[in-house]
């Protein structure tokens, strides 16, 4: 794990039996219990490779609406999580720890879209799925309130760095890579009909249309139809039955 990857996923949400059955015909992803005590937690699994988990809405989050929420990997939780005030952003559940597993913080940047900042535990560091993986969490996105007065506290924070920014008419879309030569994720200007910034997730499927279809037969809402963007790939945005947002994105095999 590099500082600054997008290492888990969870889905916060007012049914997790539903939404286990949702994302399983959707994507194909098989579902296990994680035997937290107390707590009802899935672990979504991609044969042996773990992906992110299914969580119910907590009680200290009454009111949230269901919504995908990503972690981002850290060498030192606690200092980060002060660099983090430091720059503007807001810790909303301080650190806390995973027995076995690592230590997390439910945190918002300056313009109050929310992500997860997550320190493993000695040993069992969490391996990121491949870029673009089938079935993977395939690319993530900054919907900003202004991107560029934003984008300084993730340069700061993460150490990321910008890669190739697209003109796209209405706004730039800009591209950004941890250590690497290789973008990871993107970010924008929201849209002005958007209530609020956010980070938007990309599940990564073989063919958008057939993808897009089993959503639709199992309750999904398609929010834009299947359109392509640079690069080649087809992305597709969406709401799963419960309401959380999340996106497809694969090729379109058949015309």
């Amino acid at each position: 794990m590099s500082e600054g990857d997008f290492v888990w996923y969870d889905v916060m949400t007012t049914d997790v039996e539903a939404a286990e059955k949702f994302y399983a015909n959707v994507v194909g992803w098989q579902m296990r219990d994680s035997g937290m005590p107390g707590q009802r937690y899935t672990l979504i699994m991609d044969g042996e490779q773990q992906i992110g988990g299914i969580m119910p809405i907590p009680a200290e989050a009454e009111g949230v609406p269901p919504a995908w929420m990503g972690y981002v990997g850290v060498a030192d939780l606690d200092g980060k999580a002060r660099q983090l005030v430091e720059l503007g952003g807001t810790v909303h559940r301080g650190p806390q720890d995973i027995p076995g597993v690592g230590r997390f913080a439910v945190v918002g940047d300056p313009q109050g879209a929310g992500f997860l900042l997550f320190e493993p535990a000695p040993g069992s560091a969490q391996v990121p799925a491949q870029l673009m993986a089938y079935k993977s969490i395939g690319w993530r996105e900054l919907h900003a309130g202004d991107f560029d007065s934003v984008w300084p506290f993730y340069e700061r924070l993460f150490g990321w760095r910008k890669v190739d920014a697209h003109d796209m008419g209405a706004f730039v879309y800009q591209t950004f890579a941890t250590d690497g030569e290789m973008a990871i994720g993107g970010m924008m200007t929201k849209m002005p009909d958007a209530p609020h910034p956010f980070w938007a997730y990309y599940i990564s499927v073989e063919n958008i249309d057939d993808a897009v279809a089993r959503a639709r037969e199992n309750g999904g809402t398609t929010l834009m139809e299947p359109h392509q963007v640079p690069g080649g790939m087809f992305i597709c945005p969406m709401r799963d039955p419960q309401g959380a947002h999340f996106s497809l994105i694969g090729p379109r095999t058949t015309l």
